[in-house]
């Protein structure tokens, strides 16, 4: 059995400072991370080729298949730059400029100049995560004219969230596009748009990947209000989900984030599309070499929630005990998924009226056959990953072991709830691909004399198309 941590729940850790040499990766891969983001809002191309380099080469030294995201900035709006003490108090004017000036404590330029086309008097704005409020009186010009209703220190470059405006900036910026154009050239496994609004948006940058022919998935984040009120049309057109709770939970009310955490955990369960959850997992273990037990209890929640993955960023980007960070979630994760029943056997009947409904049933009574006969596994083979993103959607206890020729796949299944891929390119018969991959499970030690794992494949195997037949195996 490999050392690497098996855990359901997978985890994904951004890469930084802290994180980016090719030492702490391999500390951080052993440790039981299962996918690498890259904030595209940081780095030069020279850094991020240097991490996707050792990343492979990684890969390659530890027979693993760790995953590679590249997160893309999207139209975040920020404050410029804003000289040295300068504090905000309540009752005060402060106005958001679209001139090019150094910030004080009477105004400040923004990156995003079409806020005075956006906004209107009432609506409010928030700085740098919710820590300073302020209230729009008027826009005059270039200027928005503001209250301060609760101030605090400004800094250069803190993000500003519209909460209670339709922001018109589009979904990809120009550095969006650069940035994309990077990370397809590179093979990326999987590509996180900001700031998504509306299907549309994903759409779009669909049609981008398409042209460059590369099998790239896309993960929408939800960070915005319209997101949520448009989940259902966007989980329909994206390939996962990401919970992104830290604009979020500036952009609609606080208390309101937990359950539409659960909501969306949900409805990705149902649609066989992968969830993360991100931001805030761990925090203080920046700075700490232990979580609190606050942090605990969020990660053991999302866990229980069903998450496909939990996402750490500057734990891992630029915290003290990167490694520390990992195995910590990897304890709490393993304690929850050892001990709770919920987290399994969400079971959702295929729906009657869908052209996969055969390929679909076969899957579902697969899940249900290693819940009643206590399987140790469930195999499956596969090209494009749909039968890797099913098995997983049912949540069996079983382990899912996904084979298949495609090795830029095998990468990016590294998302996807309790799935393992493994590298295989034979296809003789079915009766001896069947052998082969129980041969292939026992000596990686990940069954034994007396277990029952439960296959599922193609008939005939040769024509390589989605599952049709299941078959339960009695290890001898």
């Amino acid at each position: 059995m490999s050392m690497i941590p098996f855990n359901k729940t997978k985890i994904v850790a951004t890469i930084g400072p802290a994180s980016n040499s090719k030492a702490v990766l391999k500390s951080l891969i052993q440790s039981g991370t299962d996918v690498f983001r890259l904030n595209f809002s940081h780095g030069s191309y020279a850094d991020h080729q240097k991490v996707i380099d050792n990343i492979r080469q990684l890969n390659e030294e530890l027979g693993t298949t760790v995953s590679m995201l590249q997160d893309l900035q999207g139209p975040k709006i920020r404050v410029n730059e804003v000289a040295e003490d300068v504090v905000l108090k309540s009752g005060n004017e402060f106005i958001i400029t679209t001139e090019e000036v150094l910030g004080n404590e009477k105004r400040a330029s923004t990156s995003y100049k079409g806020i005075i086309h956006d906004v209107k008097g009432g609506d409010m704005v928030l700085i740098d995560d919710g820590k300073i409020e302020l209230k729009i009186k008027e826009v005059q010009g270039g200027d928005v004219i503001c209250e301060v209703v609760h101030g605090g220190t400004l800094r250069s470059r803190k993000g500003i969230n519209l909460p209670q405006s339709n922001v018109s900036a589009p979904s990809m910026t120009e550095k969006d596009y650069e940035d994309l154009q990077f990370g397809i050239k590179n093979n990326m496994d999987w590509i996180a748009l900001s700031f998504v609004r509306s299907a549309a948006d994903i759409l779009e940058l669909r049609s981008i990947i398409e042209k460059s022919q590369k099998e790239i998935r896309i993960i929408a984040k939800i960070e915005k209000p319209q997101a949520v009120e448009n989940i259902d049309e966007i989980i329909e057109v994206t390939d996962a989900v990401m919970v992104a709770r830290g604009d979020l939970g500036v952009e609609i009310l606080l208390e309101e984030v937990p359950i539409v955490q659960k909501k969306i955990v949900q409805k990705c369960i149902k649609a066989a599309k992968p969830v993360i959850i991100a931001t805030q997992m761990m925090e203080s273990m920046i700075e700490n070499p232990r979580p609190t037990r606050a942090e605990t209890n969020d990660v053991a929640n999302a866990v229980l929630d069903g998450a496909d993955a939990l996402m750490l960023s500057g734990e891992t980007a630029v915290g003290a005990f990167p490694s520390e960070v990992i195995k910590s979630m990897v304890r709490t994760i393993s304690s929850v998924e050892r001990q709770s029943e919920k987290i399994y056997f969400q079971d959702h009947t295929p729906a009657s009226d869908s052209p996969l409904f055969y390929n679909d049933t076969v899957i579902h009574t697969a899940s249900q056959l290693a819940k009643t006969s206590n399987a140790k596994a469930i195999t499956g083979m596969t090209q494009k990953g749909y039968t890797a993103f099913k098995i997983s959607s049912h949540r069996p206890k079983a382990h899912i072991f996904i084979f298949s020729e495609n090795r830029i796949f095998l990468n990016a299944m590294n998302l996807i709830w309790g799935v393992r891929g493994i590298f295989y390119n034979k296809a003789t018969s079915t009766d001896e691909t069947m052998k082969d991959i129980g041969n292939i499970l026992k000596e990686k030690g990940y069954i034994e004399k007396g277990d029952v794992f439960i296959s599922t494949a193609s008939m005939p195997i040769k024509e390589k198309g989605r599952a049709n037949m299941v078959k339960i195996n009695y290890v001898d």
